[in-house]
């Protein structure tokens, strides 16, 4: 089984290089009152990557290490600079844990994971406490052995609930001490050469096809970075992973003049399927938050039976399973060949002959053409008769308005503030016409659960009144909805 511990942490070196890196005196770096000696320990690490360093490409470092209190598998993610999710696992087993392995299964695929680097660590921990006596922080100083390399450095890492304004408080007195920021992220870049080498050059959008190009490299990035998350159930991560698929397929549909339909058409509809699948859990946890939203703004006279107990229930088994099949999903091979399709697509895209074209023409023109699809389906939406078929034309506006609203973000870097100034506009419409299709979601499942109460002899009171309230809501948004859209219209 395995735990994950957030690490946020700054790391040093001596500035020439050479000499030993030394901890000065931090005691009167606020709020820092004293400094606790916790002893040495002596570390050794063996470091797992695939033949071609795809995690360290990524930031991923996978490594077995015995030695200190923390002994076992530590698999580190990255979240933020200075910032990575450390996923451990037992030292149980000699091979890569199962549960680490799909963690990174997006960036390996098929590869197989072997050691890189063994690295050796003579670790002297202290530790920054604060005038209570609480815990703000671990300093390891590192005299570190990789082969024939040898070097040292300094970490500074916050314990849990410190405020990250203490790194701005100590690090005037690490740099008077002869101390710098480390050059390298990890003592394995570093073993293996990577630390300060030059980052690669990646040209800047000119033509409309570098701005697609850069658009659609970016969000292929998201699917896979966002992987890990998933499967871990990361707040979030399920729902943007989901967002990045949708952006990929509005940006082939929309950018049909830049890249080849006739190669993308076939990838969009494996990325329609995976959003799909990435969708029934979100799409649960959603509707479950709604309906609690509606049951708490209720009287409690009014709540009738055990219907929290009810949706609990109901939420937990759908949610069991929703994870069952997200999990063999992005275990399956129908996923992992989406993902070196998407690969393929980024290594030698299929650009047609607009791509060389000025972004300003190709990019607006076709922002234009989404924008106009919209509106024939807001007013046909407006135009039906309520009931199930206007929720369905509805659903369809939302859709369209995610497109432009798409379309208009990946234009941005290219037309500049009118282009973000109109996604906000069709975010707006979007989350009008988003709060609506909820609703007829949030109403369908109030019939099931209302079905299920009354086979149980349970009063079903609550939720006819919640079914009413939901019906009221969505009419709201349908009469809101031609004000919304004449903003957008107006951008």
């Amino acid at each position: 089984m395995a735990d994950t511990v957030r690490e946020i942490e700054r790391k040093y070196e001596a500035v020439d290089g050479a000499g030993p890196a030394r901890l000065p005196d931090l005691t009167r770096a606020a709020p820092v009152a004293g400094v606790r000696a916790r002893g040495v320990v002596e570390l050794d690490a063996v470091y797992y990557d695939t033949a071609d360093r795809r995690l360290l490409a990524a930031g991923i470092t996978l490594r077995r290490r015995t030695g200190g209190s923390d002994a076992g598998w530590h698999l580190k993610l990255p979240v933020a600079p200075g910032v990575r999710d450390e996923v451990r696992a037992p030292l149980t087993v000699a091979r890569v844990p199962r549960a680490l392995t799909s963690l990174v299964r997006s960036r390996v695929r098929g590869a197989p994971l072997a050691p890189v680097a063994r690295i050796g660590t003579r670790r002297e921990i202290s530790e920054l406490v604060g005038g209570d006596g609480s815990v703000l922080a671990e300093v390891a100083v590192d005299a570190v052995t990789a082969g024939d390399v040898s070097w040292a450095e300094i970490e500074v890492e916050l314990a849990e609930g410190t405020d990250p304004a203490l790194f701005d408080a100590l690090e005037p007195r690490l740099r008077k001490a002869g101390l710098r920021p480390a050059r390298s992220g990890s003592k394995l870049a570093r073993a293996l050469g990577s630390a300060g080498a030059p980052a690669e050059a990646v040209p800047l959008p000119g033509d409309a096809g570098g701005h697609v190009l850069a658009y659609v490299r970016e969000q292929v990035e998201a699917v896979v970075a966002l992987d890990p998350g998933a499967r871990r159930g990361t707040e979030d991560a399920v729902h943007q992973m989901r967002v990045a698929t949708r952006r990929l397929r509005s940006a082939f549909r929309t950018y049909g003049k830049v890249l080849d339909r006739r190669v993308t058409d076939p990838i969009g509809v494996e990325l329609r399927w995976l959003a799909g699948e990435l969708g029934i859990d979100r799409d649960r946890e959603v509707l479950v938050a709604r309906l609690r939203e509606r049951l708490d703004e209720l009287p409690r006279a009014l709540v009738r039976g055990p219907v929290r107990a009810r949706l609990r229930v109901w939420s937990a088994r759908s949610g069991a399973e929703a994870r069952r099949r997200l999990t063999a999903t992005l275990d399956g091979p129908r996923y992992l060949a989406l993902l070196d399709a998407l690969d393929a697509l980024v290594a030698d895209p299929p650009l047609l002959p607009g791509a060389a074209r000025r972004p300003e023409k190709v990019l607006a023109r076709a922002v234009r053409r989404d924008c106009g699809r919209l509106s024939v389906r807001v007013e046909h939406a407006l135009a039906t008769a309520p009931g199930q078929e206007r929720d369905r034309a509805l659903h369809d506006a939302r859709k369209a308005a995610k497109r432009a609203r798409y379309a208009a973000e990946a234009a941005a870097p290219a037309l500049g503030k009118d282009a973000r100034r109109l996604a906000r506009r069709m975010k707006a419409v979007q989350t009008v016409l988003g709060d609506h299709q909820d609703s007829v979601l949030a109403r369908g499942a109030l019939r099931t659960l209302a079905a299920q109460a009354e086979g149980a002899g349970e009063p079903t009171f609550t939720y006819g009144l919640l079914y009413g309230r939901e019906e009221a809501r969505a009419g709201e948004d349908e009469r809101g909805l031609p004000g919304v859209w004449g903003e957008g219209v107006g951008a």
